[in-house]
């Protein structure tokens, strides 16, 4: 079978997939958050928290409880670094030093899970479990929560309540993550990824050399990190290394699972405001934009653009042999149309326009479908923007799903696009304008080492994670730097999206006249998908001009 048919058939496969449980997983969610019961265990974590289950928050008290929740989560990861010397199963390892323990817990709350240091030389197995694999359960469900309190904003009328961030928060790790997280791990052991304790092997090469191989719960955190998309990895080579994705099916399904709900939830949003038609119209923004991306992606990296690469006879360079061009290029696009930051080939080793697609693909907010819930709102933002520039075309108030979009409503919407290319733009120029942020870029003299750093901070603005490899990250700057890009890039956008909820959910809601435009039709889909890109195209261009586009051509 030739690559190209090859390249199809694992494309036409995912997508089924996806296609397959889109239904069921989507209508599932829709149940999980609109249930009146809670379970046995449910019942007990809450009397344990001091939670009444029945009692709804406002958008403030939401983002209060959210905030709250995840500056304990970043004391505690920060605190099992540093102490992890006197901790059990810590492989005889140091603590970690000050700087790259504050990044690596602003990391795994904000759901970015950017590494700045290579994971099985630098944690023991406790805190790669007992904190990494934690938090990225439970950031992930905080990305969920916001969705479904955004959802809720829209589907309910003059009302302040958007339901209960602690139920929300319970119901996603309990009903949710961790059913699927525990079938997911038996089916990556079963294809061949690592799980044990152990703290690694002595073994002799075939030239007569000794290798350390190292061991631990791999699998159990592989599955989470996509999952959840995060993409914190057990080994420095991440979603490359055999014990992490040893084969093509492992590829494959990794790459399932980091689509599968941030796909559903489309279905999950449709459900919830009463029209699926409104929940396939997100889904098709989405899936045109992550088709385009694919495409180009995996395009420039079979033309392998360049001298070297043309010599070589194909562009694999940095790419895995038993992956190849199109099962990277699609890995790498959905890892950078979501808020994954897993990789399963060194993005910095792209061809110059592939690895431009992958950083323009972050650049657009990670909607296309974006992480776990923030794809979600991230998205519905983006589609009251379109729906008000729509209704300036006509001279009217615009509306959409019922909820006149005011003043207000535009200023936070404004706030929200303005907020992450702020982060991005100003860290970027701030690490350039340094001696301290240039010296550590691989190729300081050309526009590749200006993409090396652009493409960092738009992987931390975005919580993402991913990263082109040409940069030395782990110092003092950029950890502390980095850190607070995470945290702003991840908090700012949930406060401002949360008031934006409250305030359509006080509204009473409009009748559609004939006036009111049609938001699940494909004119819609069209202006949205314009929206997306424009509203991207004119907020990065000058940097991409600077960097990938500089190098391309």
């Amino acid at each position: 079978m030739s690559d190209t048919a090859a390249g199809l058939l694992q494309v036409g496969l995912l997508v089924a997939l996806l296609a397959a449980v889109y239904r069921p997983l989507g209508g599932y969610l829709a149940r999980v958050y609109t249930s009146g019961k809670d379970a046995r265990i449910e019942r007990g974590m809450y009397k344990v928290l001091g939670v009444d289950s029945k009692a709804d928050q406002t958008w403030a008290v939401y983002a209060r409880s959210l905030l709250a929740f995840s500056a304990v989560g970043l004391i505690l990861l920060y605190l099992v670094q540093r102490l992890q010397s006197q901790l059990p199963l810590s492989l005889g390892l140091p603590n970690v030093e000050q700087a790259l323990a504050f990044n690596t817990a602003a990391s795994f709350v904000s759901n970015t899970n950017w590494q700045s240091y290579s994971p099985e030389a630098t944690l023991g197995h406790l805190v790669q479990f007992a904190g990494l694999a934690v938090q990225n359960f439970l950031s992930a469900a905080v990305g969920i929560t916001v969705a479904i309190a955004v959802i809720r904003g829209f589907a309910r009328s003059k009302t302040d309540p958007l339901g209960n961030f602690w139920v929300d928060l319970t119901r996603t790790v309990v009903r949710v993550l961790l059913p699927i997280a525990v079938l997911g791990t038996l089916a990556l052991v079963a294809m061949g990824v690592v799980q044990n304790f152990s703290s690694g092997h002595e073994v002799t090469s075939v030239v007569g050399q000794t290798q350390h191989l190292p061991g631990g719960p791999v699998a159990s955190q592989e599955v989470i990190k996509e999952l959840g998309t995060n993409g914190g990895g057990f080994y420095n080579a991440n979603s490359a290394h055999p014990f992490e994705n040893p084969n093509g099916l492992s590829n494959l399904f990794e790459i399932f699972l980091l689509l599968v709900i941030p796909v559903s939830l489309t279905r999950t949003f449709g459900l919830m405001v009463g029209d699926k038609r409104q929940g396939y119209a997100i889904l098709g923004v989405m899936g045109t934009l992550w088709a385009a991306f694919t495409f180009s992606a995996t395009f420039f990296e079979n033309q392998g653009a360049g001298t070297a690469t043309q010599a070589a006879g194909a562009a694999m360079e940095g790419k895995e042999t038993r992956f190849g061009e199109w099962a990277s290029a699609l890995f790498a696009s959905s890892t950078t149309g979501t808020s994954t930051g897993a990789v399963n080939a060194a993005h910095d080793s792209f061809t110059p326009l592939g690895g431009g697609t992958a950083l323009f693909h972050m650049m657009l907010g990670e909607v296309s479908p974006g992480g776990v819930g923030t794809g979600l709102y991230g998205m519905l933002v983006l589609a009251v923007l379109a729906v008000f520039v729509a209704g300036l075309m006509v001279g009217r108030t615009p509306e959409y799903l019922g909820k006149k979009i005011t003043a207000r409503e535009m200023k936070l919407v404004s706030l929200y696009i303005l907020a992450t290319p702020s982060l991005v733009l100003a860290g970027s120029a701030i690490a350039m304008a340094l001696a301290t942020g240039r010296a550590s870029i691989f190729n300081t003299g050309g526009p590749h080492g200006f993409s090396e750093v652009l493409y960092a901070f738009t992987s931390a603005g975005n919580n993402n994670g991913s990263a082109f490899g040409g940069i030395s990250a782990n110092i003092p700057f950029y950890n502390t730097a980095l850190g607070l890009v995470m945290l702003l890039g991840r908090f700012i956008p949930i406060v401002i999206v949360l008031a934006l909820a409250g305030s359509f959910a006080r509204q009473q809601p409009v009748p559609v006249n004939e006036g009111t435009l049609p938001t699940h039709k494909p004119l819609f889909v069209a202006m949205l998908i314009g929206v997306v890109l424009i509203v991207t195209g004119l907020t990065y261009f000058p940097a991409l001009t600077l960097g990938p586009l500089a190098e391309g051509l």
